[in-house]
């Protein structure tokens, strides 16, 4: 299968799978639990966020794409299995942090996403080194996420009590 034809399926599907972790639990100012948390002064405008994540899930979903293109590369299944794991950790956050309220649960997962998505962008680079270049982005991301999740963490002591119902979900069952 080509580039383009893996691209065609990788980029809409890490798009969708993103938006659907996104959509499990209301975030951003429709979460009444995050509205009344206190956050620091770095943290980006609601806009931002859907902008940004789309942007790294369509550079993520291309990184994909080349590297499901390089077939008979060697370690190419590690760098899928890696990838794979970091993307799964990301659509586990927002449910996480959103809809559970689990500041702390959700830095820890963050450093794990970190660590993941490094793992991936390095078993990457051996394979395509655009690939790679394609994840930088999003370990940018990750790294930023985690020091607002930290600083919230330290500036809501006891968040998860903050506000009842934090482990409801807008999926329809």
């Amino acid at each position: 299968m080509s580039f383009l034809r893996w691209a065609v399926v990788t980029v809409p599907l890490v798009i969708l799978l993103g938006f659907a972790s996104g959509s499990a639990v209301p975030v951003g100012s429709e979460n009444g639990w995050y509205a009344a948390l206190a956050k620091p002064a770095a943290t980006p405008p609601d806009w931002l966020f859907p902008v940004a994540w789309t942007t790294l899930y369509a550079l993520m979903g291309l990184a994909l794409a080349m590297i499901l293109h390089a077939r008979g590369a060697r370690g190419r299944g590690m760098a899928i299995a890696l990838f794979a794991l970091a993307l799964v950790l990301n659509l586990i956050w927002t449910p996480l942090f959103f809809g559970a309220h689990r500041v702390t649960l959700a830095w820890m997962l963050i450093v794990a996403m970190l660590l993941s998505g490094i793992a991936a962008t390095v078993a990457f680079g051996r394979i395509r080194t655009a690939a790679a270049w394609a994840l930088v982005p999003y370990l940018v991301w990750i790294a930023y996420a985690g020091v607002l999740t930290w600083r919230i963490d330290q500036l809501n002591p006891g968040a998860e009590e903050l506000a009842p119902g934090g482990r409801t979900t807008q999926i329809i069952g």
